[in-house]
């Protein structure tokens, strides 16, 4: 049903669950998925305009993606799933946006992504990358929820 299916990994438990999600629809369907994790640049907060920091360096976390990428590969691999990793940097842009058009491009059936329940402040401050995912993606998408 799913021949091409994007997995948005962060990391997070939610995202292993959608992991594992993708891997059952991929099997299901004889299909295979592109394993994805953006890098953004941290940009420290400037006081009232007047000064700014330049952005941390990005290198160590894309060092961790790296990892945290051919490690999710090598669950696919054992599961008899073929996947491929895409290590993105964001450069400014946001994360949910990114994701959906690396899905286009990669002509995705699906994009598969977890939650993390955020409210309030948390959600206002930190985003929803699920929520720019669903109002970007020209493709299905399923979201699974913090257990």
């Amino acid at each position: 049903m799913y021949g091409r299916i994007v997995v948005a990994m962060d990391g997070s438990e939610t995202a292993r669950r959608g992991l594992d999600a993708a891997i059952r629809l991929a099997r299901d369907g004889n299909g295979r998925l592109l394993l994805v994790h953006v890098v953004e640049e941290f940009m420290p907060l400037a006081i009232n305009g007047d000064w700014t920091l330049p952005a941390l360096p990005v290198e160590p976390y894309s060092e961790a993606a790296t990892r945290l990428l051919e490690d999710a590969r090598e669950i696919c691999r054992a599961a008899g799933v073929m996947a491929e990793t895409r290590l993105l940097e964001a450069a400014g842009r946001r994360v949910g946006p990114l994701v959906s058009e690396t899905a286009a491009e990669w002509q995705a059936d699906l994009i598969v992504a977890g939650t993390h329940g955020r409210r309030g402040l948390d959600r206002l401050l930190l985003g929803s990358v699920a929520e720019g995912i669903i109002r970007t993606a020209r493709t299905p998408v399923l979201l699974l929820p913090p257990v």
